[in-house]
């Protein structure tokens, strides 16, 4: 995705946490790939229609999914689902089967695409993109009140989620979330990481250290913030937002 799209919907979306609260139900964002389609009834749609309804199955009980199906080797889908790592196998579906309907409405005839929603995120490809970082599909939210301290803060909330990074490059279901006392205990920031599971640890450690570096250029000194990608996630608030850790 050009670098374009991505300062477009960075600052479209400064409000959209906010939104976000309001509208629970609705997608974060989605992106259409720009190449290649298929027609309508056509092999690859039957294969992705298939796979779709698979990751309404297989994608609850672990909270991921990962597969390709295909009529011919020219017509081959690759997708994946992912849940946030403290969603139930109930809302996890929920989510999958909202994204499944939605993107391909988005996008109708399009061999790629991917929709982001606070639960879960959803992709698929004409292409093999699986074990690969992806760094074109990538937007920035943020909570547009600033804090009283914004230097401390940014330290603070920095270490948590580089420590949050590790924890979730080691962890098999690559989630981690956690908080840390700021302003003397008096006051908490809360953080989460999370990889899609395609990934090796040393890709998801890299993807979220990469998506921490670019916290400050989107999210200096507010009061949360989060950069959203392809194959991992960062965020922190000053609220908890995770059922547990």
């Amino acid at each position: 995705m050009p670098s374009s799209r991505v300062s477009f919907f960075f600052n479209l979306l400064s409000l959209a946490l906010i939104f976000q609260t309001v509208v629970g139900t609705n997608p974060l964002l989605h992106f259409c790939s720009s190449n290649d389609n298929f027609t309508s009834h056509s092999p690859y749609e039957t294969s992705l229609k298939k796979l779709m309804s698979n990751f309404y199955y297989l994608a609850p009980p672990s909270g991921f999914a990962l597969g390709s199906l295909a009529q011919s080797t020219q017509e081959q889908a690759y997708g994946l689902a992912l849940c946030r790592g403290d969603v139930s196998a109930s809302d996890c579906r929920t989510c999958v089967a909202e994204a499944s309907s939605e993107i391909r409405k988005l996008c109708p005839y399009n061999k790629g695409g991917i929709i982001w929603y606070d639960n879960c995120v959803l992709k698929y490809s004409n292409k093999d993109f699986f074990g690969q970082i992806d760094n074109q599909n990538k937007f920035s939210l943020l909570n547009v009140q600033n804090v009283s301290d914004p230097m401390t803060f940014n330290q603070n909330t920095k270490q948590l989620l580089s420590q949050l990074a590790q924890n979730a490059s080691i962890n098999p279901r690559m989630y981690a979330a956690g908080d840390m006392e700021i302003d003397e205990g008096s006051k908490k920031v809360y953080g989460m990481a999370q990889c899609t599971r395609d990934l090796s640890s040393v890709d998801c450690k890299k993807c979220l250290d990469g998506a921490i570096g670019e916290l400050p250029s989107c999210c200096d000194g507010k009061q949360g913030g989060r950069v959203v990608g392809g194959s991992c996630t960062i965020r922190y608030e000053i609220y908890p937002f995770v059922k547990a850790y």
